[in-house]
């Protein structure tokens, strides 16, 4: 997106609006000037945080010749997001930044317009030399006035980025929070670090290093929870290791074969209530369930710990997702043979489904109360993410797509249960977001 931008102030157009209508001869024509009127009046004013982004950019830019990326991956209509856009360019060009093409620039800006449920959330990205990337980031309450797209499913998906570097990212864990993540732990091959949000940038506060005796497998995975006494715990092929709370804080690691759990803790209750419609709907606890990993490889044996009823091991899978229903819990098993497994403790029913090998399980107050989240492969455009709920073993959408710009590496459901972390490679980078569900009824 180069050239000049030119916005047109909405001041200006009614003025002109006015003198219109104060030279009409015809009482007839009165509605439409009405509403032209009302339309510009009730227009949401991007100004304040376009300046806000911009004077974040600007300040790690400096002025110069940039090369500029806006991609709307929000719910705003296309008449907003351009509006947005061309807002964004003519104020970064009247802080003295030259939008140029990739080759004559000197930093490189990818702009996302994504949101939380309760904000609109936009985030540059910001690359200078051979550096690690500088993100900033602006954060808008949603308001009726916002033009949104409206889907004729039940659900919204909805993504909020949370880092992005070169260094493969296995997962992200949000350690503390406000109305938007303010601490963050990004786990990579080769070490887990920590970021603090400080005046609209994610600052370091410590990297510690993973020991490991054994080369990594090629396609490596890695899982961040929270274990007992809240501690931070790390699982990775071949390797188990935990948060000491000391100060300065260090990583005790050792090498191990335990299990994996496949839910966060906070799934494991002695009864969880389904949070929908219907206040008087509960199901049975979620039992705490944990697979082996295959060290050398990149899937789980199949062999479960305790077990799901009566069953004590599953096909190979590569990921799991359980869903409560009243009486009993149904396990959905991606496998390396293509089918998804769905597993009740007595019984094992495939079908081949046009899912990708990531599913997660939320639990949110939409639709039936649980949603399993998967991904589906797009060559050309990149992977997809969609919300399926299960009214028997038969999944139904209850999500339009939500498409992303690369392959998606990881799929883990937060501790919360309410949303999940979505991990995906695009352009040679590695992006962590936070995907959470809306009700759109």
């Amino acid at each position: 997106m180069n050239g000049n931008v030119y916005n047109f102030s909405i001041p200006r157009m009614l003025n002109s609006a006015i003198r219109v209508a104060l030279g009409l001869r015809s009482l007839r024509l009165f509605p439409v000037v009405i509403l032209v009127l009302t339309i510009h009046l009730h227009a949401t004013d991007w100004s304040s945080p376009e300046e806000q982004l911009v004077g974040k950019i600007a300040n790690v830019t400096g002025p110069g010749a940039i090369y500029v990326t806006v991609e709307n991956r929000s719910s705003l209509g296309r008449r907003d997001a351009e509006i947005v856009s061309n807002g964004l360019l003519a104020a970064l060009q009247a802080r003295g930044l030259r939008t140029v093409n990739a080759d004559q620039s000197v930093a490189t800006v990818a702009i996302r317009l994504s949101e939380s449920p309760s904000a609109y959330v936009w985030v540059a990205e910001i690359h200078q030399g051979s550096g690690d990337p500088t993100v900033v980031m602006v954060s808008i309450p949603r308001t009726e006035s916002a033009t949104a797209r409206h889907d004729s499913f039940p659900l919204t998906l909805r993504e909020t980025p949370l880092w992005s570097q070169a260094d493969r990212i296995l997962d992200v864990m949000v350690m503390e929070e406000g109305a938007a993540p303010t601490h963050i732990a990004v786990l990579s091959p080769e070490s887990i670090s920590f970021y603090r949000m400080q005046s609209g940038k994610w600052q370091a506060e410590q990297s510690l290093t993973i020991p490991h005796a054994h080369p990594w497998p090629r396609d490596l995975r890695g899982r961040l929870l929270t274990g007992k006494d809240n501690l931070l715990e790390v699982y990775l092929p071949g390797v188990r290791c935990h948060l000491a709370p000391n100060s300065p804080l260090s990583l005790n690691c050792q090498q191990s074969d335990d299990p994996w759990p496949l839910i966060p803790a906070t799934f494991s209750a002695t009864r969880n209530s389904i949070l929908s419609n219907d206040a008087n709907r509960f199901a049975v606890g979620i039992p705490a369930v944990s697979g082996f990993y295959a060290s050398s490889r990149n899937f789980f044996t199949g062999v479960l710990a305790p077990g799901i009823g009566g069953v004590s091991t599953a096909p190979k899978f590569y990921s799991a997702a359980p869903v409560a229903r009243e009486k009993y819990v149904l396990w959905l098993f991606a496998a390396v043979d293509g089918q998804v497994h769905f597993l009740d403790g007595m019984s094992d029913q495939a079908a081949r489904l046009n899912w990708g090998s990531d599913i997660a399980s939320v639990r949110t107050s939409c639709g039936a109360g649980w949603q399993v989240l998967t991904d589906s492969d797009h060559v050309q455009s990149g992977d997809s993410l969609r919300a399926y709920e299960l009214p028997d073993r038969d999944p139904v959408p209850v999500s339009a797509p939500l498409s992303f710009g690369g392959q998606i590496t990881a799929l883990w459901t937060e501790g919360k249960g309410d949303s999940a972390i979505a991990v995906f490679k695009s352009d040679g980078h590695y992006e962590a977001s936070r995907i959470s569900v809306s009700c759109n009824q």
